[in-house]
Parts: C-alpha cells; sequence; structure tokens
C-alpha cells in the first residue's frame, strides 16, 4: 500500500509473510463515505484463500520462530508494533478517515493512541501468564499450563477499524496464538497498513494473517473452516448469532462483542450542563455509530424539558461536514445502503407518533450525510427505542424516580453499556448495582483503558475484551499430574 492515502493503490491478502492477489473471483471497491469515490479496489479472499491463510496460521503455531518464542520476546514485539503505530499516527487517521468517514482529529487523538496502547499494554502481558500449583497427598503433583488456543479468527467492524484490528490482533499475539483477520469489507485499509507494521515489527511468517472479502463469503468460509479454533467477533447481534452457531459445529470458542440500545439517565440531582454535554456525545461521537452509543437517553420529569431544550440548542450547531477539515465532528455514515436503513428508522419513529425535535433530514451535496436527529417523549416499546439504528438519532424517555428509571433501563435486550448522572453517592451505587449492562459509567460516558474489561451481557455478546481477563478467552487450561 502506498505511504500518501492520496493515491492508495489496490490491496492484497496477507498469507504467511507474503502478499498476493485473491486466487479466484473479482474485486471490490472501497469507497470514501463523504464524496462516494472509490478509493482502492479490495482482494475478495475465495475460500481457497482462507484455507491457505489458516494453513499458514496453523504451521506457525509449530514454528520455531513463533511457536518457541521466548514470552519475554512477545512482549517486545507487540511493543515495536504499539510504537510503529505512533510513529505512523497521520498516515493510519487519513486512512481511517477517507475509508470510514471518522473525523481525522478523532481519530488521530483517539483510535490510533488507543490502538498502540492496546500493543503496549498486551506486550506487558506474556510474561504474567502463570499456571497453579496444587496441593496432594503426598504422592502426587499436580499444576496447571495455560496455553495458546491456536488459530483465532479475528471479525472486525466498520465504525473502528484500526482500534478494534488492535484489540484482535493484541491479545491474540499476547498469549502466543495466531491469528488470521477478516477486517469489515467497507474498511480494509487501516487493517492492512497495520500488517504491514507488524511484519515490519517482526512478526513472524503466519503469525498474522490478512483475508479481506464480503462477510457471506470470506468471513463464512473462516467460521466454518475446521482449522480455527476461536473466533473473536465484534458486530451486529444477528451476525453474531450466527457466528455461535456455525462456530459449534466445530467447538470452536467465541467471543462476542455485539450491539446495544444503552441507557443513559440523567437525574434531577445531576450536574445538568456536564450530563447534557455527555448525552450529545455519547448518541452524536462516530455519527451514532458506535456498540455503546447511549441511544435512550432517560431524563426525570421534573428536569426534563430544560435537558431537552439545552441538548436541541446544542445539536443546532453540529452540522457534518468533510471528516478532513480538523474541526469537524460530524462526518458521513458509512454507506448509502446504512444510510438508507437510518432513514427508514427515523420515517418509522414519525409514523408511530413520536416528536421529531430537531433533524431527520439530509444536508444537500454528495457523501453519505445525515442531520443529527432527536426525538422527544420516546415510547419504550416503539422500535426506535427498542431496535439498535446505529446513526446519530437520539430517543429522550422522561421517567418519574429511580424504580421508573430502573424498569425502562432494564427493559430492552440489550445489556452492552449504561451511564447514570447523578450527585447522589448512594443512588449512584444502587443504580450501578441494578443497571442490567456489562459497563456503567456514572457522571461520564463512553470512557475506555486497555486495563478494563469490555463487554456485554444479554444479546449483547460473551466474553471480554481487553484487560488480563482476555487471557481467560486467548488460552487454554491443562491440568498436569506427575506420580512421585
Amino acid at each position: 500500500m502506498a505511504s500518501d492515502t492520496d493515491e492508495i493503490r489496490g490491496a492484497k491478502l496477507l498469507i504467511g509473510d507474503t502478499w498476493r492477489e485473491a486466487s479466484e473471483g473479482p474485486a471490490f471497491s472501497s469507497v470514501n463515505p463523504a464524496d462516494e469515490k472509490v478509493l482502492a479496489s479490495i482482494a475478495h479472499a475465495s475460500p481457497a484463500d482462507v484455507d491457505a491463510a489458516v494453513e499458514a496460521a496453523t504451521q506457525a503455531l509449530r514454528s520455531k520462530e513463533w511457536g518457541q518464542m521466548k514470552p519475554s520476546a512477545r512482549g517486545r514485539l507487540l511493543t515495536r508494533i504499539g510504537d510503529l503505530i505512533l510513529s505512523n499516527r497521520e498516515e493510519l487517521a487519513r486512512l481511517d478517515c477517507l475509508d470510514a468517514g471518522k473525523p481525522y482529529t478523532s481519530v488521530f487523538h483517539g483510535d490510533v493512541p488507543a490502538a498502540a496502547d492496546a500493543f503496549h499494554y498486551f506486550a506487558g502481558l506474556p510474561t504474567t501468564i502463570l499456571g497453579e500449583t496444587y496441593p496432594s497427598d503426598g504422592t502426587h503433583l499436580a499444576y496447571t499450563l495455560r496455553e495458546p488456543v491456536g488459530v483465532v479468527a479475528a471479525i472486525i467492524p466498520w465504525n473502528f477499524p484500526l482500534l478494534m484490528a488492535a484489540w484482535k490482533i493484541a491479545p491474540a499475539l499476547a498469549t502466543g496464538n495466531t491469528v488470521v483477520l477478516k477486517p469489515a469489507e467497507q474498511t480494509s485499509l487501516s487493517a492492512l497498513r497495520l500488517a504491514e507494521l507488524c511484519l515490519e515489527a517482526g512478526v513472524p511468517a503466519g503469525a498474522l494473517n490478512v483475508v479481506t472479502g464480503l462477510g457471506h463469503t470470506t468471513g463464512a468460509a473462516l467460521v466454518r473452516h475446521p482449522g480455527i479454533q476461536m473466533v473473536a467477533f465484534t458486530g451486529s447481534t444477528s451476525v453474531g448469532y450466527e457466528i455461535q452457531r456455525v462456530a459449534a459445529e466445530h467447538f470452536a470458542q467465541v467471543t462476542l462483542e455485539l450491539g446495544g440500545k444503552s441507557p443513559h439517565l440523567i437525574f434531577a440531582d445531576a450536574d445538568l450542563e456536564a450530563a447534557t454535554s455527555a448525552a450529545a456525545q455519547g448518541i452524536f461521537f462516530n455519527c451514532g455509530e458506535v456498540c455503546t452509543a447511549g441511544s435512550r437517553l432517560l431524563v426525570q420529569e421534573s428536569v426534563y424539558d430544560q435537558v431537552v431544550e439545552r441538548l436541541v440548542e446544542s445539536t443546532s450547531k453540529l452540522v457534518p461536514s468533510n471528516p478532513l477539515d480538523p474541526d469537524c465532528r460530524l462526518g458521513p455514515l458509512i454507506s448509502n445502503e446504512h444510510l438508507e436503513r437510518v432513514v427508514q428508522c427515523i420515517e418509522q419513529g414519525q409514523s408511530e407518533g413520536a416528536e421529531l425535535l430537531i433533524g431527520g433530514d439530509r444536508p444537500a451535496g454528495e457523501g453519505f450525510f445525515l442531520n443529527p436527529t432527536i426525538f422527544g417523549r420516546v415510547d419504550n416499546n416503539s422500535s426506535i427505542a427498542r431496535e439498535e439504528i446505529f446513526g446519530p438519532v437520539l430517543c429522550v424517555i422522561p421517567f418519574v424516580d429511580e424504580a421508573d428509571a430502573l424498569a425502562i433501563a432494564n427493559d430492552t435486550w440489550s445489556g452492552l453499556a449504561a451511564g447514570v448522572w447523578t450527585r447522589d453517592i448512594q443512588r449512584a451505587h444502587r443504580m450501578v448495582r441494578n443497571l442490567q449492562a456489562g459497563t456503567v459509567w456514572v457522571n461520564t460516558y463512553n470512557a475506555f483503558n486497555a486495563m478494563v474489561p469490555y463487554g456485554g451481557i444479554k444479546r449483547s455478546g460473551l466474553g471480554r475484551e481487553l484487560s488480563g481477563h482476555a487471557v481467560e478467552h486467548y488460552t487454554q487450561l491443562k491440568s498436569v499430574w506427575f506420580g512421585l
């Protein structure tokens, strides 16, 4: 790939340590969602290419270069990858800006350093993976070993292309596995560039492979491949369900980080200025294309009008613009197909009688832009309150008291995240305990760190990303007995 992202050349597959064309079938295009122009031609990996990638990963597990690499050497390798991400910060930010329509400033200051941080954090993990010894009756010695699961299929979404690749690759390599990465078909470019940096850092042949392609072809072939021992997936709940079903056919382990319809609660005693600002950021950040987006804003009735007035006023100043513009805060949606789906959700909300307070329409001009949208006094049983829209659409729902807030917040299929704004510390702890979510933010929202576990409950997923808890998913436990 070219270092000048204004002239990105066609991409290839990484299999072993070789960049190669797909073995068969036509390539597909990566389109800039801000101007609808083709950025690059992307190789469409066939099942034969997936076979080759899995075989390369399997061989790497058995190789001296990777399979016998010392834990401390793996740690140094991950540190080098993190360093290379930071030294190529501008290019990586520009790639995700062009490919995904993400505001450049957001990627430069957020996604790229967070991706580097994931590698730097997990660089400290290899030498801390320990087994245990167990008391015996004097005739035996028993202990455990934690070993790599094997070949990991990492399948990532289009909303945080570089960051999601880092979240999957870093823990998998830290624990000694090998990886076959399948980026989202809409956003393959930063993942391919990251793979180049991994090779530059010294990742041995086959430890990391990248197969680009469509989900129903390349992704499906990867998930059903009998050589895959684990599937690590981030994406929609419907696709996650299908992945779990197919992976079960060959008993592959699965981690799933899926969708959400996260409740964001504002109580009357909260700092309303800070809470309202966070509520807007919680839904309009990354154009609402965030699994943890606070898409259901629950506001206590006594301050409802005040909060809504503040929200509408601040949202009126949020104008979609070119994501390359340093002042851009709201870019385009990922594709025309997704834009049309979000617009249909808005129209459905209007037909159900929800109060459209602002937005709901498209600005003039090219690109897949949508004006930020707020619905007021939404019924929690309506479609826009129950379905994941994955766009800049906020549903504001009034509540009476703490019990009412909890009933509304937990009345959902999802359990990824929740937010609470209150100055009452006792209430805050009660809400944390009773909200059904894998992450609860109190007087903040969308805070992340590589050392803190992340994941959902209910239909929002299985397992946890990040932190030392990732070891539990990316390793398997072996019990050992010695007769004395």
